[in-house]
Formats: structure tokens, sequence, C-alpha cells
């Protein structure tokens, strides 16, 4: 359950990176996260690190609200289990 998961958390990030009016730090931060989720790490490493680059990235100043929405959205589905 936790992977499938995981795999729509990579998809709505992959959208979220694409979006044009996220600025480029985050779209970095976006990268690392994907990739930590991707890693061969334990899940729970894997999710744990995920979050807190989430959070990190939550809290930009420059990032748009519906974006801000999103990434809420994820760290909210990532900490459910």
């Amino acid at each position: 359950m936790i992977e499938e998961q995981v795999r729509e958390v990579i998809s709505v990030l992959e959208m979220i990176k694409e979006d044009g009016s996220v600025p480029k730090n985050v779209k970095g931060k976006i990268d690392l996260t994907i990739t930590s989720l991707s890693s061969d790490n334990e899940t729970s490493i894997k999710v744990d690190k995920a979050l807190q680059e989430l959070g990190d990235m939550s809290n930009d100043p420059n990032i748009p609200i519906y974006t801000r929405v999103e990434i809420l959205n994820i760290i909210s589905m990532l900490s459910t289990d």
C-alpha cells in the first residue's frame, strides 16, 4: 500500500516540477525528494527523508500558494502510515 502511495507522490511531484511558475530552487528540492523516494532504502527511511524535504519546501516564501497546497497534500498522504 505504501509503495503505491510513494509512486503516486512521485507522479504529483513530477507534475509540480513541470509547472513554469515553480521557482528553480524548489524544482531542485523536488528532484532531491523524487530521488529519495526512488532510492533502494527502506520505505520508512525514504518517506522520512522526503517528509523533511517537503516540509522545507512548504516553508519557502517564493512558492506559489497552489503549489504549497499540493505539497501539504503530499505531506498528508505520506504521513498517514
